[in-house]
């Protein structure tokens, strides 16, 4: 999906708009990533039964350059690490906080920028002003370098560059996530370093296509990951034997796969997205919380 005639449709109907999401911060921003447990963000408000959370920007290299990126992670003890992969409007407040969530359950978590090759840092505050911005013609030629070769060095360089922090326990292994566009980049990682154990895509697109030898229901034979591939459900309206393909691709590599139809739209997880579903969301969530706990 995330085509620009969806994008434009977003745009007009402003499910979510800036006001309401984009220049949240702090604990209201913690309880729009978080809804449903209103309890816990009050403690965490509060800073009662809530890890102290350190977090930065950081730069590491990698064979293409040099990578930004946002690092969260508790600041007490070693961590299994994740690497997560935005969606196509990239690093923004929207991310950060998801990051942070992450953090708070026990997790070293790096967000990376697939767009560091043309530009460092976040480009749009938020989902609203990627769609209003008419940013599709924008990125168009930086995703044109994101492909599985490509993102397979930043993964290993990712991957290297979290076993080096104090905060990251090496002794378990990496996991993944990622959002549109970055669902597909989580398999490529899996792909890459065998550091990845557990790697989820939400709303991905490109999970399985005929005319590209490296799509990401081709390479999970170089893969000793589990996974989660949880599909929108227009997203699966439009390619219904999708599902099923990257299954049984899976089956045959010997991979666990967990594939899911989720009673959301594409973008459903992402709280600045128009698609946004709280109720979606958070059944998303908590599979990706037992998928990180299975192997991880």
């Amino acid at each position: 999906m995330c085509e620009e005639a969806d994008l434009k449709k977003w745009a007009r109907n402003q499910a979510l708009s800036r006001r309401q999401f984009g220049v949240m911060t702090g604990a209201a921003a913690v309880a729009a990533c978080a809804p449903g447990d209103a309890e816990a963000v009050d403690d965490a408000a509060d800073g009662q039964d809530a890890l102290d959370l350190t977090e930065a920007g950081v730069t590491f290299e990698t064979a293409d350059g040099t990578m930004d990126a946002f690092f969260v992670h508790p600041s007490e003890g070693k961590h299994p690490g994740v690497i997560f992969w935005p969606d196509i409007a990239s690093l923004r407040e929207a991310k950060r906080n998801m990051a942070r969530r992450l953090a708070g359950e026990g997790y070293a978590v790096l967000v990376l920028n697939p767009y560091y090759r043309d530009v460092a840092g976040e480009q749009f505050a938020d989902f609203a002003a990627w769609v209003n911005g008419g940013a599709m013609e924008a990125v168009a030629p930086y995703r044109e370098k994101l492909n599985a070769d490509s993102i397979a060095r930043d993964a290993v360089a990712a991957a290297t560059w979290l076993d080096e922090q104090a905060a990251v326990d090496t002794s378990k292994g990496i996991g993944t996530q990622g959002y549109c566009m970055g669902g597909p980049f989580t398999v490529w990682s899996a792909a890459a370093t065998d550091r990845v154990k557990a790697a989820a895509s939400f709303h991905g697109g490109g999970l399985v296509r005929d005319d590209y030898d490296k799509s990401p229901h081709k390479v999970l034979d170089d893969t000793e990951a589990s996974f989660l591939i949880a599909v929108a459900q227009d997203d699966d309206a439009q390619a219904p034997d999708h599902k099923t393909i990257f299954a049984e691709a899976a089956d045959a590599a010997g991979r666990p796969a967990e594939v899911k139809v989720y009673d959301g739209d594409h973008g459903w997880t992402v709280p600045d997205s128009p698609a946004y579903d709280e109720d979606a969301a958070e059944v998303a969530y908590a599979d990706l919380l037992a998928l990180y706990s299975a192997n991880l």
